[in-house]
């Protein structure tokens, strides 16, 4: 494979860019063709394949091998991959950043064969600084992924078996978002938490600063559709490595003080990071930030102070021919078509979305339930796994506004004895309150769907296709609340030694209504519709059902495309429309329950 100069592509504005949200000007785009082979022996370290020279295949980056999109397109099971690429590069007196989005499962990278660092968890970014390893001239990063794809590995809707089952689907191996580098001077800004203070119209700033042995200036500039906001700093000491402020950005251009962030308005502020000191500017970031609240308050969610009924989609970001990998376009085609279809947000179900899926929640206004991938066995090692990487997710997501809830386990999946078992509730347990630690301006939800422990909102499952059956229900919420309402599941709502605590009610799986094919063996919910009348005269029965029920806060609809054998998509397998979408929005209709201006 030929040797490339990646000088010339610095400074890409495109909108490939992996981090919109911390943007720096100089960037190189490490996608594309890499070498790549299996290691079915595991005989690929012992015999220094980390020097290269070694791999005769090519990939391309960042499709599994799996995909068709890869052009490799082998479903065989293998457990260890590895990748490798050459590039030139000129030295400089700049850091070099290599950083991966996300690889399924256990990486280990080499640059010119020496080892610059590992990562463990196959749905969340990582980062290593490789300056060092780097020469004048021609270069080579070498990747090897090691994916069991085991029970005890927080994997979500891939198949642990031989071949796909119920709603499980093909497994991704390897490389899977995209790998990038990035230049920065040796003192620059490592990360920033933007937590907005909704009361006090201002924004809270934490801003880590790394690698300065001098005094050096930390300053945030604010702005609303280009108009200047207001601008503040502070100076930290040598090593000091936090910077904290507190900003105000009251507006007399706002109608009520500040630009609020909603689904029908999704206002982003602007705001630009500089390190510099009194001769030297070290490095400088363009980000963003949305000004707004959610709460629960008497059964209710709140929205910047005003009750908000959420209408979700359930989305599991499966491609037919590129798996869980999708373009920019693809993503905002599909957000896109969920407004356009009535709904206010997602409920990104079992995996964790590329960081421009929250970008373009965050830009057309569609709040976003964020959920970590299931592990299905009860372990120590399951249960570490999962800690570990469900704080790398709230990291991931805590500065998007459109991200309003964190959902940890799905369904009692690999806590299959929660409603009985203390060892298994206290592991929710302590998945919530690790949650609530990282994060406490979010909702969090331990075990979505039945068999609470703790939990911000009561979120049911129901599966039940006749809406009379399903209205007979919920027809009292004394009766239910603590019982075991979904006559398609069973299941209680709360593990044994846990009571309904006054939470909001939301019926977070329903419909999931099949029709179409996938030319195979496919799979729904409930009887099988015969026309496109009876989907949608059962969805507005189904809805209208949750929509009348006072007490119940929102719903999530399962769910917006086909994914390979379960075709109970609003969209099919290409994510194009089975139903015109004005029809889907027509029942969706139910207006939010905050003040509306006539």
């Amino acid at each position: 494979m030929a040797t490339e100069r990646l000088l010339e592509r610095k400074g890409s504005t495109s909108v490939d860019y992996p981090r919109p949200q911390f943007k720096r000007s100089e960037w190189i785009d490490l996608n594309g063709a890499w070498a790549f082979g299996f290691d079915p022996e595991n005989r690929g370290e012992s015999e220094g394949w980390q020097h290269g020279g070694f791999l005769k295949d090519e990939i391309k980056v960042p499709y599994v091998y799996q995909s068709a999109q890869s052009t490799v397109e082998n479903k065989e099971l293998h457990s260890i991959v590895w990748y490798e690429r050459t590039f030139e590069w000129e030295l400089t007196e700049k850091d070099v950043h290599l950083h991966f989005e996300a690889v399924d499962y256990l990486a280990k990278v080499w640059v010119n064969g020496q080892f610059a660092g590992s990562h463990e968890g196959g749905h969340t970014p990582f980062q290593m600084e490789i300056h060092s390893f780097l020469t004048d001239g021609e270069n080579r990063i070498t990747v090897r992924v090691e994916d069991e794809n085991d029970v005890e590995q927080p994997i979500g809707k891939q198949s642990w078996k031989a071949e796909n089952f119920l709603c499980w689907y093909t497994r991704t191996t390897g490389i899977w978002q995209s790998v990038w580098m990035e230049e920065v001077w040796t003192v620059y800004l490592e990360d920033v938490r933007m937590t907005p203070q909704v009361e006090d119209s201002a924004i809270q700033i934490e801003a880590q600063v790394k690698r300065h042995d001098h005094p050096v200036y930390v300053e945030a500039e604010v702005f609303f559709q280009g108009e200047w906001i207001t601008t503040g700093g502070v100076w930290l000491k040598a090593h000091q490595r936090t910077a904290e402020m507190m900003l105000d950005v009251e507006s007399d251009q706002a109608d009520f003080r500040v630009f609020y962030w909603s689904p029908d308005e999704p206002n982003l502020y602007d705001v630009r990071f500089t390190v510099k000191d009194q001769d030297t500017v070290h490095d400088r970031v363009e980000s963003y930030f949305g000004m707004r609240k959610i709460e629960v308050e008497d059964g209710r969610m709140l929205l910047n102070r005003e009750t908000f009924y959420q209408k979700l989609i359930l989305d599991q970001g499966y491609y037919g021919d590129a798996l869980m990998t999708a373009s920019f376009d693809e993503m905002k085609a599909d957000l896109e078509k969920v407004k356009e279809m009535g709904f206010n947000g997602v409920r990104r179900h079992q995996t964790i979305a590329d960081r421009r899926y929250m970008y373009l929640c965050d830009k057309l206004g569609l709040v976003m339930w964020a959920e970590m991938p299931s592990f299905f066995k009860f372990s120590k090692r399951s249960m570490k796994r999962m800690m570990d990487e469900s704080r790398e997710m709230i990291e991931k997501h805590v500065n998007h506004p459109s991200v309003i809830v964190y959902t940890l386990m799905n369904e009692s999946w690999g806590v299959n004895e929660v409603y009985h078992r203390k060892d298994q509730q206290d592991f929710v347990n302590a998945l919530y309150y690790q949650a609530k630690a990282l994060d406490p301006t979010r909702l969090v939800v331990g075990n979505d769907g039945w068999e609470h422990t703790m939990t911000d909102i009561l979120t049911i499952h129901d599966y039940n296709a006749d809406a009379d059956s399903m209205r007979e229900s919920y027809r009292d919420k004394a009766s239910f609340v603590d019982g075991s309402p979904s006559k398609t599941s069973r299941k209680q709502n709360y593990a044994k030694g846990y009571r309904y605590r006054g939470e909001p009610v939301m019926v977070s799986e329903y419909g999931g209504i099949a029709y179409g094919s996938s030319g195979g063996s496919d799979w729904g919910y409930g009887k099988r519709p015969e026309s496109e009348e009876e989907v949608l005269n059962r969805l507005k029965a189904l809805t209208s059902v949750i929509e009348e029920t006072p007490y119940v806060q929102g719903f999530c609809y399962t769910q917006l495309t086909d994914v390979e054998q379960e075709v109970n998509g609003l969209l099919d397998h290409n994510h194009e429309y089975k139903f015109a979408p004005e029809k889907i929005k027509a029942i969706m209709a139910k207006q939010s329950d905050g003040f509306i201006f006539e």
